[in-house]
């Protein structure tokens, strides 16, 4: 086991690293852009060793893959064991029971107490471009509602669904019809109160929906319970529950895109539970198998059967290595109360990054997030005006240190925290330690 410390031996990057990254660069499309040009040797926990022999804390969990940590024991002994009987059979052509207990564990686990079903296949966008397909075959409706500031993926479909140009969206037109956009309700930017952040947003999305596409042709709302990419947007309490009111009104169903939002990461299991939603359908991927390829669509029964046979599907669908490592996933997350240990997270971090917003000369703008998925938003001292310069600086001082942090948001200045669930309060600390002084030296 790995001593659970920051350690630096080189520079980050070390010289190793910057040779395989120079080789990297011959050999992969530049299209593969990458936040820190490490190359990891192994990982164990919250920590990353790369090739130079470099301890880095990881505050970023592969995009909040690995929630159980990066090489979770009860993960690992469960893919040995798979792999030694079969890669791979294609559930379609001959079935295996590992698909079955991972379908049943997400409809134990998801909101409601509804009959439920799951289709299992390989990534988050594939997971909602399939509820997409569900919605529509159920619905007999096309058209689909996002939010602004939402990322639900990078295939067509989602791509389409995704608010930001770029890099996700620009050159790669024409778009999938039938996708239309509502606002989102974003506390920060919005001049007033919480409470007529969400009244305004919800009023907004009716009238498009009503008057611009006409409720009867919607056939789903899709929405992220906390918008990820887009900046860890917490909407405006009483916004989602809104939301969902009216798309029971007029027959729409309600999705809630949990890929990077479930499995314990808010301190919820699932972060539509903070409100009490219980979605009609729930897409997973990321946490769920503990950093193996795979995500699934979980809802009620009688709309996920609404596809025939033969309608849903794919080669890799829902891998048998991939399904042993979520259950394993889900056996660590349950059996070392990962969801109560993200709430703890929360309270340890958010005094700290309020502390750095007192201390930030007003270069902070908003401190917010759930659970361990907490993120500081960068602005023009003495206004909003996004400041995607201090995100940048910040990270790579943060970098430079050793502390793998992620940048994100519509205007590309906000940091994001997305420490494994199973990090030590020294190493959290450290990685902390590391941000203030960040923070600080910020110009």
């Amino acid at each position: 086991m790995t001593d659970q410390a920051r350690l630096l031996k080189t520079a980050v990057p070390g010289p190793r690293s910057v040779a395989l990254h120079e080789a990297r660069a011959q050999q992969v499309a530049r299209g593969f852009g990458v936040t820190l040009p490490v190359f990891v040797d192994h990982a164990d926990g919250a920590l990353l060793v790369d090739v130079d022999g470099n301890q880095l804390i990881d505050m970023g969990s592969g995009i909040a893959v690995t929630s159980v940590g990066a090489a979770a024991p009860a993960v690992v002994e469960r893919i040995a064991e798979q792999a030694t009987k079969f890669t791979h059979t294609c559930f379609m052509v001959t079935e295996y029971e590992g698909f079955t207990e991972v379908a049943a564990a997400l409809n134990r686990l998801t909101p409601g107490d509804h009959e439920k079903r799951t289709a299992l296949f390989s990534t988050g966008a594939e997971a909602v471009e399939n509820a997409v397909k569900i919605a529509r075959a159920a619905t007999g409706r096309p058209a689909i509602v996002v939010l602004d500031h939402a990322y639900h993926g990078r295939t067509l479909m989602t791509m389409t669904m995704t608010a930001k140009n770029v890099p996700y969206k620009e050159g790669f037109g024409p778009y999938a019809p039938e996708v239309y956009r509502a606002p989102m309700a974003y506390p920060f930017r919005y001049d007033g109160d919480e409470k007529a952040c969400a009244a305004d947003a919800l009023a907004r999305l009716k009238d498009i929906v009503l008057t611009q596409i006409g409720a009867h042709n919607v056939a789903a709302i899709v929405a992220e319970p906390i918008q990820g990419e887009g900046g860890f947007i917490v909407p405006a309490e009483g916004f989602l529950p809104g939301v969902v009111e009216f798309a029971r009104e007029h027959d729409i169903l309600f999705v809630a895109d949990e890929i990077q939002t479930g499995f314990a990461r808010t301190g919820a299991m699932f972060a539509c539970e903070h409100e009490g939603i219980v979605p009609d359908l729930i897409t997973t991927a990321k946490a769920l198998a503990g950093g193996m390829p795979l995500s699934a669509v979980t809802g009620r029964a009688e709309i996920m059967d609404a596809v025939a046979p033969g309608g849903l599907g794919g080669t890799y669908a829902g891998n048998p290595v991939a399904c042993a490592a979520a259950l394993g996933a889900i056996e660590t997350i349950e059996s070392e109360g990962l969801v109560a240990r993200a709430a703890q997270i929360e309270q340890r971090v958010m005094p700290r990054l309020e502390e750095m917003r007192a201390a930030s000369g007003g270069r902070i703008g908003d401190v917010r997030g759930r659970g361990a998925m907490l993120a500081i938003e960068l602005v023009e001292p003495g206004t909003k005006d996004p400041a995607p310069r201090f995100a940048q600086a910040l990270a790579a001082h943060c970098h430079a240190e050793g502390v793998v942090v992620l940048v994100c948001g519509t205007y590309g200045n906000v940091i994001r925290l997305l420490p494994p669930l199973v990090i030590g309060d020294a190493l959290l600390d450290d990685a902390l330690d590391v941000l203030a002084t960040g923070v600080r030296g910020l110009a």
